[in-house]
């Protein structure tokens, strides 16, 4: 039997702490060395977690152990960064990073450690070679996973305009006005308009495709469901809308979680699900895209699992088979 990798989690007391705790404890290479919260050491992971109630004897602890393989991060904007000035890493410990910090080309490193972006469609070679990886943002891995096969082939000369909605679980766990269940039953608003944190990641990776890339507008609003994200994404186009769909599945052809759906979509197909679901349309001279994910999943811990399987040479889809209800 092959010998299983140790892991951490730092932050495993938040949502995407907790999706990592639940993925890794039916992943069949991988043992939980421990999940780490301040605020919840000395509790059993199920007094948060509930649902892992009979899953798990874990307890949460405030100490950390340096002999684990890898380490996820799945803390806040701005934590993982200051953790790692605080904690002595060894260097041998591989890093999953799911904040932002270390995702940009000019805040990628820290030290001697230097940081892949994690999206496996766009950077699969280098992030099996990877010791350090920075995951993807929600938003932004749905946006860039619709326009990946244009950049490939420097068909995005255009302004790309993107509007994407998301679930409550998007916000975190932390308990703001916007999460509260009475504001968000039945309602929508939008946010950050033309101003997300997720666009530079995505015009990064798209001006690295393709040099002058049209700009990406994105127009993100917040949903009254709990989880998932759907994007729909346009731009000007001459391809016909059946060679549109043939560069979408010869460059998705490789890659076990991203499927284009030649039928509408709808989000509940991605929800509990590490997938991305894609769907063309044609209409005013103008290719539209549109993008389904999980976004506690594909777009978040399911993503930093499929990148781990690859760093260890894992199947990509290991532990990550998951779908077990529709409705």
């Amino acid at each position: 039997m092959t010998k299983k990798i140790k892991t951490g989690i730092i932050g495993s007391a938040g949502y995407t702490g907790g999706e990592m705790i639940r993925l890794l404890l039916n992943h069949p290479q991988v043992d939980i060395l421990f999940a780490h919260s301040r605020s919840h050491a000395g509790q059993p992971v199920h007094a948060v977690h509930k649902d892992l109630l009979g899953d798990t004897d874990l307890s949460f602890t405030d100490q950390l152990q340096d002999d684990v393989d890898v380490l996820f991060l799945c803390v806040g904007h701005g934590e993982a960064r200051t953790f790692l000035e605080q904690h002595a890493i060894p260097e041998s410990v591989r890093i999953i990073d799911l904040s932002q910090d270390f995702r940009l080309d000019a805040n990628n490193t820290m030290g001697d450690r230097g940081f892949v972006y994690g999206l496996p469609e766009y950077n699969r070679d280098a992030i099996k070679d990877a010791h350090n990886i920075a995951n993807p943002g929600c938003f932004a891995t749905a946006i860039q996973l619709a326009l990946l096969p244009l950049a490939d082939q420097e068909l995005l000369s255009q302004e790309v305009h993107v509007t994407g909605i998301t679930g409550a679980t998007g916000a975190g766990q932390k308990l703001q006005a916007s999460s509260h269940f009475s504001w968000r039953a039945s309602n929508v608003q939008a946010y950050k308009s033309l101003s997300h944190q997720h666009t530079g990641e995505v015009t990064e990776t798209l001006q690295h495709m393709q040099s002058g890339a049209g700009p990406v507008l994105f127009m993100p609003w917040r949903g009254d469901f709990p989880r998932g994200i759907y994007i729909s994404a346009y731009t000007r186009c001459d391809l016909s809308l059946e060679d549109a769909y043939r560069l979408y599945e010869a460059y998705y052809d490789t890659h076990p979680f991203t499927r284009v759906s030649r039928q509408p979509t709808d989000l509940k197909q991605v929800v509990n699900t590490n997938k991305c679901l894609l769907h063309l349309e044609y209409a005013a001279g103008r290719l539209i895209i549109h993008s389904a994910i999980d976004n506690l999943l594909k777009g978040a811990s399911g993503q930093a699992v499929q990148n781990m399987n690859l760093m260890f040479g894992f199947a990509e889809d290991a532990g990550l088979k998951l779908k077990s209800i529709v409705f």
